[in-house]
């Protein structure tokens, strides 16, 4: 009598191939399917007198990648699973309407366009640009996309005081598995609350970030310092909050505002 406790025959690599191959073939098919699904998107907007707008919506896009992060799952790595949805996101705003990605990478140029087509995908155009003004510019014109380096030499978080339509939306990289913040993305578009988020503050508050920190906490806001530059701080604070917070109102400095706001690490 065999044993039932024995371990089953470990399938031959011909069949695992052929399973491969054929899952390849559904998923060309689907991914096919999804973006000619992106165009008729495009019509229905067209047909709607919505066509040359601007379809971001990172709330929305965090919100499905975290569903899909919480689902079960055997080997598929978070990291896996982002980059290829990333993927199908940018290549269907891209489909959709206008979409293009301006990068001033401080310090480190080569890290800052790695991370920013490590959230945008490949479809979208992406060039470097010298100057911070350069990429915010970039960020005025329809489906502009600003990506701004934390690595910087100019405190370039102050000049979002002064373009309220232009709001940090996303911080990259998404994941913390791929490392430390590195950059924020702005652009003019909504920023909503997606349950996990980080408000990004500035002040010119004098002093040490732990007394401003400490300022923040008594009136129960925490956050931490992630730039400070030529006496502009830019703080992310935990949750997601208005300009219009009384909270913040009250925090030190006398030139402070939030710029936007970004969904925490999907994989936090």
């Amino acid at each position: 009598m065999a044993d039932a406790d024995q371990t089953p025959a470990a399938p031959s690599l011909d069949a695992v191939r052929a399973r491969l191959d054929a899952l390849d073939a559904q998923m060309f098919a689907l991914i096919d399917e999804r973006a000619g699904l992106a165009r008729q998107v495009a019509a229905a907007k067209a047909a709607a007198g919505d066509s040359g707008k601007f379809g971001l919506r990172p709330g929305r896009e965090a919100q499905l990648l975290r569903s899909l992060l919480a689902r079960p799952r055997d080997a598929a790595s978070p990291s896996l699973i982002v980059r290829i949805w990333r993927e199908l996101i940018g290549d269907s705003l891209w489909r959709q309407g206008p979409i293009s990605v301006a990068v001033h990478g401080g310090k480190d140029p080569a890290r800052a366009v790695e991370v920013a087509r490590m959230r945008f995908g490949a479809a979208p155009g992406l060039r470097s640009v010298p100057k911070p003004e350069d990429a915010i510019a970039h960020a005025r014109t329809l489906g502009g996309i600003a990506v701004l380096s934390l690595a910087a030499d100019t405190p370039w978080w102050g000049r979002l005081l002064a373009e309220p339509r232009i709001k940090v939306f996303a911080a990259l990289p998404c994941l913390a598995a791929w490392g430390p913040l590195n950059a924020l993305a702005a652009a003019e578009v909504d920023v909503e609350p997606t349950g996990n988020d980080r408000t990004y503050w500035v002040t010119d508050a004098p002093g040490p970030a732990h007394a401003i920190e400490d300022a923040l906490g008594r009136d129960g806001v925490a956050g931490d310092l992630i730039a400070d530059v030529g006496g502009l701080k830019l703080f992310a604070l935990i949750g997601f909050y208005q300009p219009d917070d009384e909270r913040l109102a009250r925090a030190p400095g006398r030139l402070t505002g939030v710029i936007g706001a970004a969904p925490a690490p999907l994989d936090a």
